[in-house]
């Protein structure tokens, strides 16, 4: 998009440190973050935000020592409380200077609310989403489903999901339920529907049990053909070592 935008903007709603460590070795890979500065070609404009002070404070080091010319700003809080300063943030395009957006949000349970998702979506913005159903959702099953936790319904951005659910009859399908749903809380939002096929399920490695859905969400029909070209390289074990 480098030659038909004339700025970029690159979103990470949980930033983190830079760099993830993979539980019980010594591999350490390059977080989101990282991977987004070192791009063949970056973005102009990189927002970073994170609830925890101590690693958005390592992460701008590292961010300065790894790409000192990069436009970055760092917004330190939750995501979903600090909306509307992540928004501000955000250049505004204009006929001369279009702006094309994308966020990445990796929470590491169903906690990204609708109403964040909206209030970005107002901006000419693609979604990368990892949706943590499968280590959050189905663990926290009887709890969401019969308890009084409002997250699903914040998280999707209704109540009537239950309604819904109540006419399927294996647990076994919650997680691909909940991916289906977000689907169509984004669809609502004016983005192009998505399948579960369409979304990359990440299973972990010892038990095989499905962990979370990766889906990515447009108004764009090209970038979902760009999309499905990503998918070829993808496997469906859990790579980046994260333990829920």
């Amino acid at each position: 998009m480098k030659d038909k935008w004339g700025t970029r903007v690159y979103i990470d709603l949980y930033a983190g440190a830079g760099f993830s460590k993979i539980e019980g070795t010594g591999r350490v890979l390059k977080g989101s973050p990282i991977l987004a500065l070192t791009v063949q070609h970056p973005f102009d404009k990189y927002i970073f935000c994170e609830e925890d002070a101590d690693l958005l404070t390592v992460l701008s080091q590292r961010t300065k020592r790894i790409a000192p010319a990069a436009n970055v700003a760092y917004v330190q809080g939750n995501c979903n409380a600090e909306i509307d300063k992540i928004c501000s943030l955000i250049p505004r395009g204009s006929a001369k200077d279009s702006v094309l957006s994308l966020c990445f949000a990796d929470p590491f349970d169903f906690g990204i609310k609708h109403e964040t998702i909206r209030s970005l979506s107002r901006f000419r913005m693609d979604f990368l989403v990892l949706l943590a159903i499968g280590m959050d959702a189905n663990r926290n099953y009887d709890h969401y489903v019969d308890g009084p936790s409002p997250k699903i319904d914040e998280a999707l951005g209704n109540k009537k999901w239950r309604e819904r659910w109540q006419q399927r009859v294996s647990r076994e399908e919650f997680s691909s339920f909940l991916a289906l749903e977000f689907a169509e809380s984004m669809n609502s939002l004016g983005y192009l529907p998505r399948k579960l096929h369409q979304m990359k399920q990440v299973r972990s490695a010892q038990k095989n049990l499905p962990l979370y859905h990766l889906a990515l969400f447009s108004k764009a029909q090209r970038a979902y053909t760009l999309w499905e070209e990503v998918l070829k390289y993808g496997t469906a074990q859990k790579s980046l070592g994260f333990e829920g």
